[in-house]
């Protein structure tokens, strides 16, 4: 089970249709993706193309300043195979820079490969509360390789964030990789109504002007949802129709959200999960709503044990309270797992050692995706 390293694309598509134009054939379960960066004569365009082993996908993005590339699966054995891969070649150095959140991420990354490391800011404010920046030794990362770790967890971080992450490529660095694990304002991409604004946007546009550094325009990483090795179950029709193509191999489940009166009620569509361990799969948890509501669904058809798998652990306001463990075998009363990754730090602290949580770090997929 793990997230899959993609520089700016599968996830951006989904959530910015407006800005980046992708086939609904889109497919993530294959690691592998080409990326050019070409200008024409007219206007400057970023172009890629996913390759999978079966075919191909190419989309456009109007912007010459992020390349964007997707990275190595999370899989223990592709990450190995890469850094194996890296290795073979000129070994590569990366300085590290990280925020206050993702320390620990941070030092766990590093200790995944000798050539990364850790580089620290100080991160301090003025009397009035704005920030107080300080990157040490900088003159020592002339023509480096470089990379922040970010955490967008609350709208207070990210000018800080913003501050640095934009002075580093002016810094004579030979490259620059922002790797954002989790892109906060994803589910803010759609203008349903006249007045409606669409903070993705906003935040996907701010990406897009990072400084080009000497080496050319940043690199992106974020993360989204890959393979499980077990029968799957999607919340809803949102969830099955952006990753059944990446889990087509495995049985599936699908339940959907019906409204009856002011309720919306979760129900079995398709699939059989009597006498199975089922894995809800989505993208992100706030609230938890539906999946408490579709896990009782299941557990009232039969599953012998139901967990649950989010690449993003939000949680707000402590949500994460409402789901228990199932105690050996008691689907309607809790969950046996819930896998979530170290996306979103501040939950990491709230969750770890608590049964049902189990943390996949994201650490050797991005020290694999850093040797790209």
């Amino acid at each position: 089970m793990a997230a899959t390293p993609s520089r700016a694309t599968p996830a951006l598509s989904r959530e910015f249709p407006t800005l980046i134009k992708t086939p609904p054939s889109l497919h993530l379960s294959k690691p592998d993706l080409s990326v050019f960066l070409s200008k024409q004569k007219k206007q400057k365009i970023i172009r890629s193309e996913l390759k999978s082993f079966e075919n191909s996908h190419p989309w456009n993005l109007e912007n010459d300043r992020i390349h964007l590339i997707h990275g190595t699966s999370a899989n223990p054995m592709a990450v190995a195979a890469a850094l194996d891969h890296s290795s073979s070649k000129r070994s590569k150095k990366i300085c590290l820079f990280y925020c206050a959140e993702t320390k620990a991420l941070a030092e766990r990354v590093a200790a995944e490969y000798d050539g990364i490391e850790l580089r620290s800011i100080r991160w301090r404010t003025f009397e009035d509360g704005f920030p107080n920046l300080f990157i040490s030794n900088a003159h020592g990362i002339r023509g480096q390789h470089v990379a922040f770790l970010a955490s967008f967890s609350s709208p207070g971080v990210i000018f800080e964030q913003l501050s640095v992450i934009y002075a580093l490529p002016r810094m004579f660095i030979s490259s620059f990789t922002l790797v954002l694990p989790f892109f906060p304002t994803g589910s803010s991409e759609r203008i349903e109504e006249e007045g409606d604004v669409a903070t993705a946007f906003t935040l996907a546009r701010i990406l897009s002007n990072i400084p080009i550094s000497r080496g050319g325009p940043t690199s992106l990483v974020i993360f989204d949802i890959h393979a499980l090795q077990i029968s799957i179950a999607f919340p809803d029709d949102g969830a099955w129709k952006r990753f059944n193509k990446q889990l087509q191999h495995f049985p599936m489940i699908i339940c959907n959200k019906v409204r009856e009166g002011d309720q919306r009620i979760v129900r079995l569509k398709e699939g059989d999960p009597k006498g199975r361990h089922v894995v809800i799969v989505d993208d992100l948890v706030q609230s938890g709503g539906t999946l408490v509501e579709c896990q009782k669904v299941l557990a009232d058809n039969g599953a012998a044990k139901i967990s649950a798998y989010v690449t993003h652990g939000i949680f707000p306001n402590r949500s994460w309270e409402r789901f228990q463990h199932d105690n050996g075998g008691t689907p309607d009363k809790g969950l046996t797992y819930f896998w979530i990754t170290d996306s979103c730090p501040l939950t990491v602290k709230e969750v770890k050692n608590r049964r049902p949580f189990e943390i996949l770090s994201l650490a050797g997929s991005i020290a694999a995706t850093l040797q790209i």
